[in-house]
């Protein structure tokens, strides 16, 4: 039997993740490699874009404030070592890239908050499955 790229590629892809959109602040759980020793890490920050929404190679730039300095990390959705990403708010933004939060400092790099129901994010995250 011959096994084509593409199943390949989806025996790789991880389910139980939300639609992320930028505005919205999550917490990525991932593997940490040092030496001969793994632990877990987690980085909490507000994403400011989004790369491949539906594709395998899906993409998040997550920012992240930390004693004054602003620390910018991309992560690979769908990679091996990233373990969970929780979300944690959602903010109300009307771009997609959300890059002028870069010049952003103290109130004015606050965003206004959406609420949803339990009921809402659990479509949320279904709508990605």
């Amino acid at each position: 039997m011959a096994v084509t790229i593409e199943e390949l590629r989806q025996e790789g892809k991880k389910e139980g993740f939300p639609l992320f959109k930028s505005g919205q602040t999550v917490r990525v759980h991932y593997e940490v490699k040092e030496g001969d020793k793994k632990r877990t890490q987690i980085f909490e920050g507000l994403i400011i874009s989004v790369n491949g929404k539906k594709e395998l190679g899906h993409s998040i730039v997550v920012r992240r404030v930390h004693n004054g300095f602003a620390v910018e990390q991309g992560f690979a959705v769908h990679a091996p070592h990233i373990q969970k990403i929780e979300l944690v708010k959602i903010g109300k933004v009307r771009q997609s890239r959300i890059f002028y939060m870069r010049e952003r400092q103290g109130k004015s790099a606050r965003l206004k908050e959406k609420f949803y129901s339990e009921a809402e994010v659990a479509a949320l995250i279904d709508a990605n499955k």
